[in-house]
């Protein structure tokens, strides 16, 4: 928990739910919202953890930047500045297409959560899976900006039984038991957040949605929204790393679609008290014989 706070003092963020019911109903004139989400100001400062301090260095070490640091890769930028991982919502939508259940599936690999970030609907469940040869310790929180962050549960998450020893460079992935979680946040709560508290650059972030009408940007930055009753909404983009959302107001007509384009500015400075910096007191010679080598990735600061 000690972690994780200061980095939900750069996260929280601003949201209070609607007060009516979503309506299911049938569309057949329905629109279109598509686009594209772009990132300026350059890629922000990662998070960074000293793999001498965590458990299970040599194993999780093998995605690091080679210098014992494993950074926390939450800002995933591609061509053009697309933006990975943005979660884009129409806001207050009181009826439209069938909502059908959010299953949120998390699986711990390589030291990492995947997806890194979710939708998550209230009442609904969180599955996590251990890919893992080592345990994890399963963290969950909500948090909203003006409300504070509050534990949802702490659970250990075993790995399988038949996994070989940790250290082995190249080892089958054998999913462990899962751990099923039902999520009720609080009034005015809208994000939620899970950390591995033996592992703590292990993160997968989720927003709340009250409808359907969402989509994540993939490593091209674009996104789609489809059977839009017509009407004047408000579109709203999150992501875990911003301090903000962005939100533009668009007119969806019968049968049209229309093409947005949303712009974030990088966070500029440092962004958590986790950043790389020299300590001789924590360098790799405290491993002994053990080595940490980045087989499977370089992390490049």
């Amino acid at each position: 928990m000690r972690v994780l706070l200061p980095v939900l003092a750069i996260f929280l963020i601003l949201g209070v739910g609607p007060s009516w019911a979503y309506q299911e109903i049938h569309v057949s004139n329905g629109g279109a919202i598509s686009g594209t989400v772009t990132i300026e100001g350059g890629k922000p400062r990662p998070m960074a953890f000293n793999l001498v301090t965590i458990p299970d260095p040599v194993y999780c070490g093998r995605i690091s930047t080679g210098t014992g640091w494993r950074l926390v890769e939450d800002f995933v930028i591609g061509p053009d500045a697309a933006l990975k991982d943005v979660v884009v919502v129409l806001k207050e939508v009181s009826k439209g297409k069938p909502f059908k259940d959010v299953s949120t599936r998390i699986e711990a690999i390589d030291c990492d959560f995947f997806p890194f970030v979710n939708v998550v609907r209230d009442q609904s469940e969180i599955t996590v899976v251990n890919m893992d040869p080592i345990e994890h310790d399963i963290q969950g929180y909500e948090t909203a900006r003006t409300r504070g962050a509050r534990v949802l549960f702490n659970r250990p998450l075993p790995m399988n039984p038949f996994h070989k020893a940790a250290g082995f460079l190249g080892h089958q992935h054998l999913a462990g038991e899962p751990m099923v979680e039902s999520i009720h946040l609080r009034k005015g709560r809208n994000v939620f957040v899970m950390q591995c508290g033996f592992h703590p650059y292990m993160f997968s972030w989720g927003l709340v949605v009250d409808n359907p009408y969402y989509g994540i940007t993939g490593g091209d930055g674009k996104f789609a929204i489809g059977d839009i009753p017509p009407g004047e909404y408000t579109l709203s983009a999150w992501h875990p790393g911003a301090n903000t959302f962005i939100d533009q107001s668009v007119t969806v007509l019968a049968n049209q679609s229309v093409s947005v384009q949303l712009v974030f500015e990088a966070p500029q400075g440092r962004r958590s008290v986790h950043e790389m910096a020299e300590n001789p007191r924590f360098g790799l010679e405290l491993l002994g014989e053990e080595e940490i080598h980045p087989s499977l990735r370089v992390q490049i600061p």
